[in-house]
């Protein structure tokens, strides 16, 4: 070490340590871009670094000062370096740097190499006067003609915009202006632009009517939240459409390039994804050898999906299979995972008795326990009613009687059932009535439901009643026609109380992956994304409390418009609305409010919960044992604690939160562009208040971390089983007196699995929750960071291990709650504990851990 800087000199020599990834070890030995490397290293192109000291440089004005900048560096031994195939490596660089050029806030970088790389971190050991300096960059660095502006990357200070030292504000509004781009042009792959957009990238017109989707977002019409914009060009036979990029290609969609999933997490999709497909096409190929190949012909035909039944043996199956997928393909799909390759792991729903999802019982729980149970509301009127326009839907009001239930209600009136918080209901009316004509037009055929639920006085919720709605075949205008199931369970009866419950689940899967999956996280979070890159510097504290928890979210909200939810996607190959999928669901965003994603004013808007300042979170259940509400509360408190610890930190008066230029620049594109038709509703918070600032946060957090964790990865180990989570219907009750009827009184298994989604459709949706439900095995969780310098503040590392503390001991109370037997919705018919809010998890298919972010 330079004695100057032992000594406190002024001047001398500062060693870092840069910490990233070359291509050629994150790419697919990339031995082209490595050889380049190589000859520009020889030519003298090198990797350079700059440092930007807190001293304001002496010619700059005081309204315009810019930090002194260092000499150039270079870093060191790039060609002789062995670099490992599966991490990181270290590259020494040598800065000369003195005391009176201050505290070095900031460095440029600047890649004269032919590929780009990671740039991880950049530590300086024995800063003059500093000690040690702590850069964390996780970015990717192009050649330098890529950028128009110098890479720059600050220490992991933090500052409200007023308390930044003067020579990095400028740095600081310059870069904010690079993330926000210019706002026209096609965006290409190196690119870090965080800008807006609609949903017009859904269709394919070029393709042909059929192709057609309405756009979304920018209409009183069709409402919703935006995208991020990628500036592709439009479509030649519609110019509000934007074209699409072609399947093969679907991985290159464009997302601001730091939002890419990294190369373990792109990995583990893509093994995924080819594993479910394996599994697909073997149950497809081996219809070639069955009589019925469009159809399961009974449950046990189902259950050879996962119990090895289809195990590979025939030797004309297996060269069909070889035909479709490369052996070299079969070799890698036998990952160590310990799951067969050829069938579908067992869902969780069926492990322990394959029989017990038909109760009653279980599918009053998964209303309360299962994979949406975010719908059920307390039942404050009888009979419920409608809120569609009676002019153009007429009369929609319940036919469900007080004759239908009073024998079920354990010797109460309906009146004093209500009163005493007793009834309760999945409402799927409304939100479907209106598209119903339509949809059951096209191959699937379904109702519009109401389900009544009787709480219990063992605290399980009883289904006493399914109402099944269809358009009037004169005209919407006429009202609804209804049919009333009650409660069966021998003979043709207890078929179609059965088939009931299967139109409720399929109701119930479309409005889960549409709605509460899709809608109410993916989407409505992306727009809160842009604004933080776009408005919030790294180095403010809301954008460094906010930043893993939307870490993955573009991509694979990218990734969903290119192959899920558009035109032909697979969401509308699987679930019942089609390709009314997406306009379904921004005609139910017209009621979306922000505050009631908050966790208690969910509950309370649902009725299920009541405001009580005596209860530890401020609501006390009217269900109590209601898993998810029960847990959900719980992390919800963990969270909000953590939020305001952490604020608190940073704002001590409600006029610094007013005064904050970034903050409230935020706030206001989040309203006007962000979730632009919303803008003038009057439910927004001001942000004007500490307390607006935390339960907002607090807000965002929530629906992206556990939120999205309780509806996401239960999909597989409840709806893994086509049997209890159906996604779709093609036919209705059968009429007495027909064929279907007879065949529904003598094989009542058949004609359930005739009228649920066939056999290879049903398969289908299976690979994609599969899909959807892993942990892959770069995943950070919450109270987790990926590194344990993320703020150089003392205090908020403190706050945050406290944060993490209390989860692990959170997670140690639900295990003691699933283990008491007093809480029979907590694992029910089926012995499936309730474990999708614990915060932990392994890699893969586990039913349970909580993400920081929507990754998947």
């Amino acid at each position: 070490m330079d004695e100057r800087i032992v000594n406190g000199d002024v001047g001398g020599q500062v060693r870092g340590v840069v910490v990233l990834m070359k291509k050629n070890v994150l790419g697919v030995n990339n031995v082209a871009a490595s050889v380049v490397d190589r000859v520009d290293e020889f030519l003298g192109r090198k990797v350079a670094l700059q440092l930007i000291g807190t001293a304001a440089h002496p010619d700059s004005a005081a309204e315009s000062c810019r930090g002194k900048l260092g000499k150039k560096a270079y870093l060191e031994d790039w060609i002789t370096k062995i670099t490992p195939m599966t991490a990181a490596a270290t590259y020494n660089v040598t800065f000369e740097w003195s005391k009176e050029m201050g505290y070095p806030g900031a460095f440029t970088i600047t890649n004269f190499h032919h590929s780009e790389f990671y740039l991880k971190t950049l530590t300086l050991e024995d800063v003059p006067g500093h000690g040690r300096v702590h850069f964390i960059c996780n970015s990717w660095v192009y050649h330098a003609e890529c950028y128009k502006k110098d890479r720059i990357f600050f220490a992991n200070q933090t500052y409200l915009p007023s308390q930044t030292p003067p020579p990095l504000r400028g740095y600081r509004e310059e870069e904010l202006e690079n993330l926000r781009g210019t706002g026209t042009g096609k965006l290409e792959e190196w690119d870090r632009v965080y800008d807006y957009d609609i949903y017009n990238d859904l269709g394919d017109p070029d393709k042909g009517p059929e192709h057609e989707r309405p756009i979304l977002g920018g209409s009183t019409e069709y409402p919703y939240p935006r995208r991020g914009r990628t500036g592709r060009p439009l479509a030649s036979s519609d110019p509000r459409t934007e074209s699409r990029i072609p399947a093969y290609n679907s991985l290159s969609i464009y997302v601001p390039r730091d939002e890419r999933f990294s190369h373990l997490k792109m990995s583990d999709f893509v093994a995924y994804a080819l594993k479910s497909l394996f599994q697909f096409l073997v149950p497809v190929l081996k219809d070639l050898f069955d009589k019925t190949p469009d159809e399961f012909d009974s449950f046990e035909d189902v259950l050879r999906l996962y119990d090895g039944a289809t195990e590979v043996s025939n030797v004309t199956m297996l060269e069909k299979i070889r035909q479709h997928i490369p052996l070299e393909t079969i070799r890698e799909l036998l990952r160590s995972d310990g799951e067969k390759t050829y069938n579908f792991p067992l869902p969780h729903v069926i492990k322990e008795d394959k029989d017990a999802w038909r109760s009653d019982e279980e599918f009053g729980r998964e209303m309360l326990a299962g994979i949406n149970p975010v719908i059920i509301q307390c039942l404050q009127e009888f009979p419920p009613t409608s809120k569609l326009n009676p002019e153009l839907y007429g009369r929609q009001s319940s036919k469900i009687s007080e004759e239908h239930i009073i024998h079920n209600l354990e010797g109460l009136t309906v009146a004093e059932a209500i009163r005493n918080n007793k009834l309760y209901i999945l409402d799927h009316h409304d939100s479907l009535m209106p598209y119903l004509r339509r949809i059951n037009t096209t191959a699937a055929k379904t109702y519009a439901t109401r389900t009544i639920l009787f709480l219990k006085e063992d605290g399980t919720l009883r289904p006493i009643a399914i109402e099944l709605s269809l358009p009037h075949p004169e005209g919407d205008h006429y009202g609804a026609v209804s049919r009333v199931c009650t409660p069966a369970e021998d003979g043709v009866e207890g078929t179609i109380w059965l088939m009931a419950k299967a139109y409720v689940a399929v109701d119930d899967s479309g409005y889960h992956q549409l709605i509460s999956h899709w809608l109410n996280t993916h989407a409505s979070i992306e727009p809160f994304i842009i604004a933080t890159n776009r408005q919030l510097s790294v180095l403010h504290p809301i954008h460094k409390l906010l930043q893993p928890h939307f870490r993955d979210t573009m991509n694979i909200n990218a990734l969903a418009r290119q192959a899920l939810i558009c035109a032909g996607g697979f969401v509308e190959m699987t679930v019942f609305p089609g390709k009314y999928s997406l306009e379904m669901s921004s005609m139910v965003y017209k009621d979306w409010v922000f505050p009631e994603q908050a966790l208690p004013g969910d509950l309370i808007k649902r009725g299920v919960a009541i405001k009580d300042s005596s209860c530890p979170h401020g609501v006390r259940l009217l269900i109590e044992d209601y898993p998810f509400a029960v847990d959900g509360l719980e992390i919800w408190g963990a969270i909000k604690t953590w939020v305001q610890d952490y604020c608190n930190l940073y704002y001590k008066s409600d006029e610094m939160v007013q005064e904050d230029p970034e903050l409230q620049a935020w706030w206001t594109e989040i309203r006007e562009k962000g979730h632009g038709d919303k803008k003038d509703e009057p439910w927004w918070p001001t942000m004007q208040s500490c307390e607006e600032l935390i339960e907002s946060c607090t807000t965002i957090i929530w629906v992206a971390s556990a939120l999205h964790a309780a509806l996401n990865f239960g999909q597989y180990p409840y709806g893994g089983y086509l049997p209890n989570r159906p996604a779709t219907s093609r036919r209705f009750i059968p009429d007495i007196g027909t064929p279907a009827y007879e065949e529904m009184k003598l094989n009542p298994e058949k004609a359930y699995l005739k009228t649920i989604t066939p056999q290879m459709q049903g398969v289908l949706g299976i690979s994609l929750v599969e899909i959807l439900s892993r942990h892959s095995s770069d995943e950070i969780y919450l109270g987790q960071r990926d590194s344990p310098e993320w703020t150089a503040d003392t205090e908020a590392r403190k706050a945050f291990e406290r944060f993490g503390d209390r989860l692990r001991e959170t997670e140690q109370k639900f295990i003691d709650l699933n283990n008491d037997k007093r809480w029979r919705n907590r694992s029910g018919p089926v012995k499936m504990p309730y474990t999708l809010l614990y915060p932990s998890s392994e890699i893969g298919l586990t039913g349970r851990g909580i993400p920081n972010s929507i990754s998947i």
